[in-house]
C-alpha cells in the first residue's frame, strides 16, 4: 500500500538532494539567502573564493553608480545587469580608479569625498584582483574568456591583441604598478608629469575583437621627395587641421606595437598641436584677415647642413557671444562593427560631451544607419539637452552597415533646418566600414562635394580598432569642407569637440592653398615635410573652383620645407635632370631678389564667398642669424616631425633618432598649459621602449 507525499514535503527532500548531491549549488544559494538576510546598510564581506559578485550586491551597485558618474568606458560586457567574477569586477574598478585619476588631474574637486572613500574601500577590498590584472594570462580571463571550442591558434590571436602600457595616475588614489584595463587610451592630456616614485597604472585601448582578423586599412603614402629649384620652383599644396593621425599613432604605441608605416601622417601629428602664433592683425586700413603668417628659418636638427622654413597660420579666435548659431546632424553608425566599447558606448559618451556645451539658439537632430537609415531625433533647440541626451542613451549597435544612405538622409534633414548665416554641418562618427549603400566611394564622395557647395560641411570622428578604415574617413572629410579626428578616449573626445570646439565646428576661410617660389640663387633643393595627399598642381593655386583645406576659429596650420642652400654637397641624392636648352634659370632671380630664400602666397576664401583672396609675404636669407635660438614653435614642430620620420623610417630622416626627438621636444615643450606637449614626450619615451625591446 501506497502513502501520498505531500507536495511541500517532496520539494524538502529534492532540494535537500541538490545540496548533498552539488555542493557548489549549495554554497551558492545559502550565500545568496546569507546576502538577502542582511541588513540593507550592511555590505556582506565577499570572500576571495567568491566566484561572482551578483549585481544586487551593495558593492556592485557602488562601482556601477561610479561608472555612471564619472563615464567610465567599461572593459567588462554586461557590467550592470548579469554576475561578474572579481576579477572582471577589478578590471571595471580600475577603469573608474584611472578615469577619477584623470579627473582629478584636471580639476582635485571634481571626484567627491564620498567617492573617493568608496573607491578607496573597493580599492583595497580587491587589491589581490588588482594586482594579478598585471599577468596577461589573467588579463585575458578577466577581459575575453576563452571557451573550450577555441582552437590553440585562436587563443595565440587572442593573447596577441592584448598588449598594456602603463600610464602616471593621480594622487589621492594609489592604483597598483602596471594594471592593465580597456579600453581607454594611455598617457592622456591634462594628466601631470610622472614623478619619482608615483604610482602608474593604465593600458591602451584595444579591440575587443577576439579571434577576428584585423582589417584596418591606411591609403599608402609616399615621402616627399626632394626637387631640383632649377626645374621646379614652385611647390603648391592645399592645407590640413586634421588630427586623426596622431591619435591613432598613439593608439598603437600605448597598446604596445608601433604603427603600420601608412599610419603616420605627418603634418597630422604637426597640427595636433597649438603654437604661439600671433592673432591676425588689421593693416593698412584694410579689414583684418581671419588669420595671420608667421615664418622662421633654423637649422634642419636632423642634417645641420640644411636649413628648416616653418609657416604658420593662426586662425582668428571668436569669443562664445559672436559665433553663429549651429544646424548639427548627428549621423551615427549603429552597425554591428560598432558593437564594443571604444565605438559606439564611446561615440554616446563623446556627442553627450558636445551636446553640454549647445546654446538655446542651436539645433541638434540625431541620424543613424545600420542596414537601413533612421530619424532618431529631428531638429531639437540646445535648450532641450534632457531630450537629446535621451535620445542619444537609445541607440545600440546591430545590423549591417548602409553608410550611404545615412549620409543622404542626414544630408535632407540639415538642408531642411538649414541657417542661412549659421554653421550647418553633419558629424559623422563611425569605424568607417561602410559596406553596403552607395554603390561606390566615388559616389559618395560626389555626394558629399554637391552638399558642400550647398553649404553644408561634414565633420569627421573614427572611432575602434580591428576594422578601421582611415583612408575612407579622411576622404570624407577633405572632399566635405571638415575636419576628421580620431577619438580613442573620452579625454580626446573632450579635447576635439569641448576644447578644440570653435575651430571644429565653425570655419572663417575655406579653400585655404599655398604655393611657395623658390630662389635658385639661394635654394638648391627643397621638400615639403607631409601633405603627401594635398600636392595641387601649380596651376590650381588661382583656380577658385578647385577645392581645397579649411580653417577653423583659432585653428593653427604649421607647414615645414627642408631646403639644401645653393652651394651645399648634400649626401642627399637629388633626381638628375639633363640641362635645359631653352632655359636659362636663376638669372633674374639673381637680379629681382638677390637675398630672398623664397616667397610664399597664400589664398583663401571666406565661409560665404566664392571669389579668393590672396596674401603674399617673402622670406629673406638673413633670416636664419649664426647666433639665432629657434623658437619654441619651430623646435617643437620640427620634434614632432623627427618623430614622424623616425616612425616612418623615411629615406630623408638623416641623423634622426629618438634622442634628437626628445631633445628638441623637451626644448619646446614651452608653457604647455594643456599638457599635450608632456604628453607627446611621454609617447616618444614608450616608442623607444618599444625599439629597445625589438
Amino acid at each position: 500500500m501506497s502513502y501520498p507525499i505531500q507536495f511541500k514535503m517532496w520539494q524538502r527532500v529534492t532540494l535537500i538532494t541538490l545540496l548533498l548531491l552539488i555542493p557548489s549549488v549549495g554554497i551558492a544559494i545559502l550565500r545568496q539567502s546569507v546576502m538577502v538576510a542582511l541588513p540593507a546598510n550592511q555590505t556582506p564581506p565577499i570572500s576571495p573564493s567568491t566566484t561572482s559578485i551578483l549585481p544586487n550586491h551593495p558593492d556592485y551597485q557602488a562601482l556601477q553608480a561610479l561608472v555612471q558618474q564619472y563615464s567610465c568606458v567599461v572593459p567588462v560586457q554586461n557590467f550592470g545587469t548579469l554576475p561578474v567574477t572579481r576579477t572582471e569586477f577589478a578590471t571595471v574598478l580600475n577603469a573608474c580608479l584611472n578615469r577619477s585619476n584623470e579627473l582629478i588631474a584636471t580639476d582635485p574637486k571634481i571626484v567627491s569625498q564620498a567617492d573617493m572613500k568608496t573607491l578607496q574601500r573597493l580599492q583595497s577590498e580587491f587589491a589581490p584582483e588588482l594586482a594579478t590584472l598585471r599577468s596577461p594570462r589573467d588579463e585575458l580571463a578577466a577581459r575575453s574568456p576563452i571557451t573550450p571550442t577555441q582552437t590553440s591558434r585562436e587563443r595565440t590571436q587572442a593573447e596577441s591583441t592584448r598588449k598594456t602600457q602603463p600610464l602616471p595616475t593621480a594622487p589621492p588614489l594609489s592604483i597598483p604598478s602596471d594594471s592593465s584595463v580597456l579600453p581607454e587610451v594611455a598617457n592622456r592630456a591634462n594628466i601631470p608629469e610622472l614623478q619619482p616614485g608615483s604610482s602608474i597604472g593604465r593600458v591602451a585601448p584595444e579591440p575587443q575583437t577576439g579571434s577576428r582578423f584585423n582589417t584596418e586599412n591606411y591609403n599608402r603614402i609616399e615621402d616627399n621627395p626632394f626637387h631640383r629649384v632649377s626645374n621646379d620652383p614652385l611647390s603648391t599644396f592645399s592645407i590640413d587641421v586634421d588630427t586623426a593621425s596622431y591619435s591613432n599613432v598613439r593608439r598603437f604605441i600605448t597598446q604596445g606595437e608601433l604603427p603600420p608605416k601608412d599610419a603616420v601622417r605627418i603634418e597630422e601629428l604637426i597640427n595636433y598641436f597649438t603654437y604661439n602664433y600671433p592673432q591676425p592683425k588689421s593693416e593698412g586700413g584694410q579689414s583684418q584677415r581671419p588669420f595671420s603668417v608667421t615664418t622662421e628659418v633654423a637649422a634642419a636638427p636632423w642634417n645641420p647642413q640644411h636649413k628648416l622654413v616653418q609657416v604658420g597660420l593662426q586662425g582668428k579666435r571668436l569669443e562664445s557671444e559672436t559665433l553663429p548659431p549651429s544646424n548639427l546632424v548627428f549621423l551615427i553608425d549603429v552597425s554591428g562593427s560598432m558593437d564594443d566599447p571604444n565605438k559606439l558606448p564611446l561615440v554616446q559618451q563623446s556627442l553627450k560631451l558636445l551636446v553640454n556645451k549647445l546654446r538655446p539658439e542651436d539645433r541638434v537632430s540625431l541620424v543613424v544607419y545600420a542596414g537601413n537609415a533612421g530619424l532618431v531625433l529631428p531638429a531639437t533647440p540646445g535648450s532641450q539637452k534632457s531630450k537629446i541626451l535621451a535620445a542619444i542613451d537609445r541607440l545600440e549597435a546591430g545590423g549591417s552597415t548602409a553608410g550611404g544612405q545615412g549620409i543622404e538622409l542626414a544630408y535632407k534633414i540639415a538642408k531642411q533646418s538649414f541657417l542661412k548665416s549659421g554653421n550647418n554641418r553633419v558629424i559623422l562618427a563611425t569605424d568607417g566600414d561602410f559596406n553596403v549603400g552607395v554603390s561606390s566611394d566615388a559616389d559618395l564622395t560626389r555626394l558629399i562635394e554637391q552638399k558642400r557647395d550647398q553649404g553644408i560641411f561634414l565633420t569627421v570622428l573614427g572611432f575602434g580598432t580591428g576594422n578601421y578604415k582611415d583612408g575612407k574617413m579622411e576622404q570624407l572629410a577633405d572632399k566635405g569642407n571638415g575636419n576628421y579626428a580620431y577619438i580613442d578616449t573620452l579625454l580626446e573626445a573632450k579635447k576635439v569637440l569641448v576644447n578644440d570646439l570653435r575651430g571644429t565646428l565653425f570655419t572663417i576661410a575655406k579653400d585655404v592653398k599655398i604655393q611657395v617660389e623658390f630662389n635658385p640663387a639661394k635654394v638648391q633643393a627643397y621638400r615639403l615635410i607631409g601633405y603627401e595627399n594635398r600636392l595641387l598642381q601649380n596651376q590650381d593655386f588661382n583656380d577658385d573652383k578647385k577645392d581645397a583645406g579649411d580653417i577653423g576659429a583659432g585653428h593653427s596650420v604649421t607647414a615645414l620645407y627642408e631646403i639644401i642652400p645653393t652651394g651645399t654637397k648634400s649626401d642627399v641624392k637629388l633626381p638628375e635632370v639633363d640641362p635645359l636648352r631653352y632655359q636659362r634659370s636663376g638669372e633674374t632671380a639673381l637680379d629681382a631678389g638677390s637675398n630672398e630664400l623664397m616667397q610664399v602666397k597664400l589664398r583663401y576664401k571666406l565661409p560665404q564667398d566664392s571669389t579668393s583672396q590672396l596674401i603674399t609675404q617673402t622670406i629673406q636669407d638673413d633670416d636664419l642669424k649664426a647666433d639665432q635660438i629657434p623658437s619654441t614653435n619651430l623646435r617643437f614642430a620640427a620634434a614632432v616631425a623627427t618623430f614622424g620620420m623616425v616612425l616612418r623610417d623615411s629615406e630623408y630622416k638623416g641623423n634622426a633618432n629618438y634622442d634628437l626627438v626628445m631633445k628638441l621636444a623637451t626644448q619646446g615643450k614651452g608653457e604647455d598649459r594643456e599638457g599635450y606637449r608632456s604628453e607627446f614626450i611621454r609617447l616618444v619615451e614608450q616608442s623607444r621602449g618599444l625599439i629597445t625591446k625589438k
